[in-house]
């Protein structure tokens, strides 16, 4: 089975800057590399509100479901937890409630806003290459990981 999971950009367009993450020693991969806020669908849960949980539950910040915007598609072909592989669904959020915090500090060493001209080294692949194309100002586009 195929593992879905929603990312979210949060973008502040007026200061220049997007919500990063870095994963920790409890992360299940990825320690110390960037990322975005993500995590798994639960089951019967519409993607739109997985992204906003959490997002919620990573960071504190609060966003409405339905003003996201799909900027991206990441489809593994396997990963850490989905050898079958995964498909993660990255939104754009510009409009949220809150200051970001680190909400699960066993699995993230920190959260922060970022300047987006001074984005930092080391991030998870794919979220890293969504996060690229979406400033690069890309339509809607899809990357794969794994496939040959």
């Amino acid at each position: 089975m195929t593992l879905l999971a929603a990312a979210v950009i949060v973008h502040d367009r007026a200061a220049g800057r997007v919500v990063l993450l870095q994963r920790g020693e409890g992360a299940s991969y990825g320690h110390g590399l960037w990322d975005l806020p993500v995590g798994k669908s639960d089951p019967g849960e519409p993607v739109t509100v997985t992204a906003a949980r959490e997002l919620r539950e990573e960071t504190g910040l609060v966003v409405r479901p339905e003003t996201l915007r799909l900027v991206h598609l990441v489809h593994g072909a396997w990963g850490v937890e989905s050898p079958n592989g995964y498909l993660t669904v990255v939104f754009a959020a510009d409009e949220w409630a809150g200051e970001p915090e680190n909400r699960e500090p066993a699995k993230h060493a920190q959260v922060c806003w970022t300047p987006i001209d001074a984005l930092p080294e080391g991030f998870v692949p794919s979220t890293g290459a969504a996060l690229s194309a979406y400033l690069a100002g890309d339509q809607p586009s899809v990357s794969l990981r794994g496939w040959r």
